[in-house]
């Protein structure tokens, strides 16, 4: 007799992609500057490190939140109390507030549209669950960020099918792919549901134009399907105009009378990318579909977010001032680390694609690579893993169809590591050069030899015409 259920015997988690695999790795020879100079450096972790020390100075200045007070007074026994799962209403309010500033305030949010989740990993397998039977399916476009796999695949049963994007066109979203990916859905039997994109794009670290937008609006409208945008990194922006939100597409002529369309599109947002606070666990669903919010809030009670956690970034995020300065400077340090990152890969040889947004960059070592092939993708990542000591995620943990693709976080890490971390990858192309010119100098040697030899073994047979193979 089984003891166990098959979800906790499958293996269909994701955890042995190499996205995950190149974590373990980290964890187990992980770099500091003092402890383990020669360690592996984390480039595989897409963290916003960069602007802690504002929020720090907030913190300094105005205690009384982190402190469970309010006017001097402890509200300490009011939040440690059992919570309703729709969230503080001053929590809401300030979050929303929020969004629509990111969004150049062209967007307003109604607050009783939002549903809290524990993370926006919660967001999106609650929005599975809430719109997508098991065995039916959402297209995404290729590459994607690895977790989904887990996140909307493993617990819900519902399939991914991929919309197939290239280098091509800097893997923008074209109509010839999404409807190939629904034709490709329908010849496998299942039923599409809807279409989930990251804007900005993880791994891309690049905005979806207004067209593409229009694109996916007029889609989802043809094939009465859902479109979900994961909007996580619109903070992350570098500049506010570049960054158009599907929620203000949809306030367009063309599309703001389709009351029908406005219920299939959701918004997942969190502060995990934004704010730099992944370990707080706030996301959220915003959807027009009163039932999905109905729905999506009961479900939210197996992932709330905590009383303290919405007190305290209430607080923060109403402090307008506050708000205006930190989304401008964190967008500056943003985009300088960026910089960083592309003129040393440059200097290196090595190009990436072009990005606005994120806190990483796409970066091309087709190169590099020993062969055009998924093989020799992971015999170099491997080599950058142990050898080079740097964590990347190579670009067949995206579901890239492309080899030669990586994602190279750089905000997760001080300047001095950053720069350590281009040092290493400097020394590494160098070497590589210097064993390939050995290779090709000693390719040559062994043609040149071999023709000598063959010279050789002409004139032998010449002085040897006539004789008996034996006598050879």
């Amino acid at each position: 007799m089984k003891l166990l259920s098959r979800k906790a015997v499958c293996n269909s988690h994701g955890q042995d992609s190499s996205y995950f695999l190149g974590w373990q790795e980290y964890e187990k020879n992980p770099y500091h500057e003092l402890h383990n100079p020669t360690g592996i450096i984390q480039m595989g972790l897409a963290e916003n490190q960069l602007s802690f020390d504002i929020m720090e100075s907030w913190l300094a200045n105005n205690p009384e939140p982190a402190g469970f007070k309010r006017d001097g007074h402890s509200i300490f026994r009011e939040l440690a109390l059992f919570q309703d799962y729709h969230g503080l209403p001053a929590f809401k309010n300030a979050l929303v507030e929020f969004m629509s500033e990111i969004r150049g305030d062209k967007v307003r949010f109604d607050p009783k549209n939002l549903v809290l989740t524990a993370g926006s990993t919660s967001a999106n397998e609650t929005l599975m669950f809430c719109l997508a039977e098991p065995g039916e399916a959402f297209l995404l476009p290729i590459p994607y960020y690895p977790g989904f796999d887990r996140d909307l695949k493993w617990r819900t049963g519902v399939e991914i099918v991929p919309i197939q994007c290239t280098s091509a066109n800097a893997f923008q979203i074209t109509e010839s792919a999404l409807e190939e990916a629904y034709e490709a859905a329908q010849k496998r039997n299942l039923k599409v549901k809807g279409v989930l994109v990251t804007n900005p794009s993880n791994p891309l670290g690049t905005t979806l134009s207004r067209r593409e937008l229009n694109l996916l609006l007029r889609f989802i409208t043809a094939n009465r399907i859902h479109l979900i945008s994961d909007e996580i990194y619109s903070g992350t922006v570098f500049t506010s105009s570049d960054f158009v939100s599907v929620m203000e597409v949809l306030m367009e002529t063309e599309h703001a009378a389709n009351t029908e369309l406005w219920s299939r599109v959701h918004v997942v947002y969190s502060l995990s990318k934004d704010l730099g606070l992944p370990g707080f666990r706030v996301g959220a669903i915003y959807s027009n579909d009163e039932v999905v919010v109905a729905a999506a809030t009961k479900m939210s009670s197996f992932g709330l977010v905590s009383s303290q956690t919405q007190y305290l970034l209430s607080e923060m995020l109403s402090d307008k001032k506050f708000t205006k300065s930190y989304i401008s400077e964190n967008r500056k340090r943003l985009k300088r680390r960026q910089e960083m990152l592309i003129s040393g890969l440059e200097s290196a040889g090595i190009s990436c694609l072009k990005g606005n947004a994120g806190l990483f960059c796409w970066v091309d070592m087709r190169k590099l690579l020993s062969s055009k092939s998924f093989e020799a993708e992971m015999e170099l990542w491997k080599k950058i893993v142990y050898d080079v000591g740097l964590n990347i995620s190579p670009g067949s943990s995206c579901h890239c169809t492309e080899p030669g693709w990586f994602r190279v976080c750089f905000a997760n890490m001080s300047a001095e590591t950053l720069n350590l971390a281009i040092q290493r990858i400097r020394s590494f192309l160098q070497s590589t050069a210097i064993d390939g010119t050995q290779r090709n100098h000693h390719h040559h040697q062994s043609a040149k030899n071999s023709r000598r030899r063959s010279v050789t073994k002409w004139v032998f047979r010449l002085s040897f015409d006539g004789r008996e193979a034996d006598e050879r």
